[in-house]
């Protein structure tokens, strides 16, 4: 009888630690968030040192609307998953696309960005044909840990495969004669073609996402114990979509769609 009631006590006690750890995870009010820093024009830091772009109008706007208070904090991409483990932020909005992969460590939430994805070249450049065969020896450069650099290294072997540790230096190897392509988010390339490499290059196509690779669009990432946090911030984005703020922040930074099927 004894064992009876001490088990009974223990299960009493672990089901009050769960309803409390329940409740904590409906109280959020503050959400520190990550991002690059250095993804224009979905987010950048200014000459002021200040965060802007698509993502965090957007989610400031999200934040808004469910009234808590958002922090921002600037995270080199590489380091980007484990700083959310080690529980610098408690979120990240970075243009990160919800693989399989990254699912192993992160959740995600729902899905707020699904756009083309392309190689850009010089502006001399004539051959159309992006086929690994076609581009075999040549020198493509991609943004390291990026669903571009998995992309390129799974399907594109033959050729000579050059990652960065940010989309800008990757773009300017090329324009300065030191690669022969880029492949990335086509909407962050527009970014480049229409600025800082509209004399010397242009699109050459885009390339068909692969599901496996690609996952289904680029969403937010939390800790897998977080999913009240995943589960709020998803449903403010599904809101989002239905009653035209998504498309309002999202037409003051891109000239089409940024959720393409």
């Amino acid at each position: 009888m004894k064992t009876i009631r001490v088990a009974a006590v223990a299960v009493a006690a672990l089901l009050a630690a769960a309803g409390v750890a329940q409740a904590q995870q409906k109280e959020w009010k503050e959400v520190r968030i990550g991002t690059e820093g250095a993804y224009p024009p979905f987010n950048n830091l200014n000459a002021k040192g200040e965060l802007e772009g698509f993502e965090i109008d957007y989610v400031n706007a999200l934040c808004d609307k469910m009234k808590i208070k958002c922090t921002w904090v600037a995270q080199d991409w590489d380091g980007i998953i484990p700083a959310l483990l080690a529980g610098k932020y408690d979120m990240i909005a970075a243009g990160m696309n919800a693989t399989d992969e990254r699912k192993k460590k992160v959740d995600f939430t729902a899905v707020y960005t699904r756009t083309p994805i392309s190689f850009i070249g010089p502006k001399s450049e004539t051959n159309t044909d992006l086929t690994p065969a076609a581009l075999k020896g040549k020198s493509i450069g991609a943004q390291s840990s990026t669903v571009h650099a998995n992309f390129l290294e799974k399907v594109y072997s033959g050729s000579s495969i050059k990652l960065y540790p940010t989309q800008e230096e990757a773009n300017l190897d090329l324009k300065n004669g030191r690669l022969d392509y880029v492949l990335a988010d086509k909407l962050a390339l527009t970014d480049f073609i229409e600025g800082q490499g509209k004399d010397c290059c242009k699109f050459i196509g885009d390339v068909k996402r692969d599901p496996a690779i690609h996952g289904p669009g680029v969403a937010m990432a939390v800790r897998k114990e977080d999913t009240a946090l995943r589960d709020m911030f998803s449903k403010a984005i599904e809101e989002s979509l239905k009653d035209g703020t998504h498309k309002k922040i999202a037409d003051k930074y891109f000239k089409v769609s940024i959720m393409v099927d």
